[in-house]
């Protein structure tokens, strides 16, 4: 009851002084300097600088680092390919605590603003009670053997405090029950908003590892494509030419050298292997831990519940649902945090990579075996048409709105991952492809 009531005094003591604070002496002024600042200013302005020149040196030593260890990947592919999946993995991963941390820090705050609220609204209460109790214990019990009027109003007195005293006891005991939830629901935030700094902090880290890495991957690639810029260019040229999505890959496989070659390897992909379904998922089990294969490790039309979402988020648009303008929608769309992590659900080689229309940028995977992916509406991509990517690797990086201008009047202010899966050149439901761990999240 006494740490009741001395939560109770505080939290009057608080409002007494937002009604009338009392008169303090003045502080002694402090020295000032020539720049205008005083002492606390110029601490605080010292330990600033501090503490932005240890950033500075972190991030020097981190660059060292990742230059050293890149140097020693060298022109091992497979390596390098690892690392950039690990990479990605880590930064995807961390993207998803830092998602839950939020999640759970939404109902949190609510909480805190809801007892904060119901204190505030019973203020007056409070403080009466306070000071009913307070009279009560200034006053002195009567002399009882001197007058029988004393004797009397002592009866009196009792029998008041008799019916009083319960009722502010259970009144004092829902004060201490609501200040003792906002200091378990603020401990709790406390805790979750370090947690989340800490995964920030470390996203950050990964996600400068990870551009190191995919900066190398790319270098490599230009070293073997002398032309990639010309190249570049003439994909962007050829996409104004066409109508549709079906043209663009058609365009891309027929007169762009590296689309050609990418599509002519996406042909020449050994097929998956025939001896039963038990043999084949061992084959492919192996072939998908080797980092340096050039074809895809599973046939496409055997990865069936095999594949991760290109992002991570909650799906907003799904395969066949109307479009909103008559028709249906080709693909899925997914709700994304900006500047998230793209990467590709399965093995193929890149047949455009670049601005199209009102996809915003366009990425289209030749997956083998009649099959492209498209993923749309990311704001950087960052590999090249002909080449070999792997399932998991990190290929293009989301903005902080949406960039596909049919999902701008449903998610104006959110990034938003299009994908789409085609057989032959038709739209294919996506569906069976996804692992269940997928289908689960969507659910919630």
């Amino acid at each position: 009851m006494l740490g009741a009531m001395s939560l109770a005094v505080a939290l009057a003591g608080e409002t007494a002084a937002q009604q009338g604070p009392a008169v303090a002496p003045a502080p002694a002024p402090q020295q000032r300097s020539d720049t205008g600042l005083d002492d606390e200013g110029l601490r605080l302005r010292a330990q600033e600088l501090d503490a932005a020149r240890s950033q500075q040196k972190a991030a020097e030593e981190l660059q060292q680092k990742l230059k050293a260890d890149i140097a020693a990947i060298g022109q091992d592919r497979g390596k390098l390919n690892q690392q950039l999946i690990d990479s990605a993995a880590r930064v995807r991963e961390i993207e998803t605590k830092i998602a839950d941390s939020e999640a759970r820090l939404r109902p949190l705050d609510a909480r805190e603003r809801e007892i904060h609220d119901k204190l505030d609204s019973r203020r007056s209460e409070i403080i009466e009670v306070l000071a009913a109790l307070q009279r009560a214990g200034r006053r002195a019990p009567p002399a009882l053997l001197v007058r029988p009027e004393d004797a009397l109003q002592s009866l009196r007195t009792a029998m008041l405090l008799g019916a009083v005293v319960p009722e502010m006891r259970a009144r004092a005991q829902q004060l201490t029950d609501d200040l003792t939830q906002l200091v378990t629901v603020r401990r709790a935030i406390a805790e979750e908003r370090d947690r989340l700094a800490a995964d920030r902090e470390k996203l950050t880290t990964d996600r400068t590892t990870l551009a190191a890495l995919v900066d190398e991957r790319q270098k490599q690639q230009s070293a073997a494509e002398k032309d990639l810029d010309a190249e570049r260019s003439r994909a962007v040229a050829l996409a104004r030419q066409v109508e549709s999505l079906q043209d663009l890959i058609g365009k891309m496989e027929r007169d762009l050298k590296s689309a050609r070659a990418a599509a002519a390897a996406a042909a020449a992909a050994p097929p998956p292997p025939a001896e039963g379904k038990a043999a084949e998922a061992k084959t492919d089990l192996a072939t998908l831990k080797d980092p340096g294969r050039l074809s895809p490790a599973v046939a496409f039309a055997s990865a069936r519940g095999l594949f991760a979402f290109p992002v991570n988020g909650a799906k907003i648009r799904d395969f066949g649902a109307p479009d909103g303008v008559g028709g249906v929608e080709k693909g899925i769309s997914l709700a994304a945090r900006p500047g998230a992590q793209v990467t590709t659900p399965c093995d193929g080689w890149v047949v455009y990579a670049g601005p199209f229309r009102s996809y915003g940028q366009l990425l289209i995977l030749n997956a083998g075996g009649g099959y492209h992916v498209l993923i749309a509406g990311m704001e950087r991509i960052s590999v090249n048409i002909g080449q070999f990517v792997l399932t998991g690797e990190p290929v293009a990086t989301m903005g902080t709105t949406s960039k596909v201008a049919s999902i701008l009047a449903t998610a104006p202010s959110q990034p938003v991952l299009y994908v789409e899966f085609r057989k032959d050149g038709t739209p294919i439901d996506p569906s069976p492809w996804w692992a269940a761990s997928e289908g689960e999240k969507v659910r919630g």
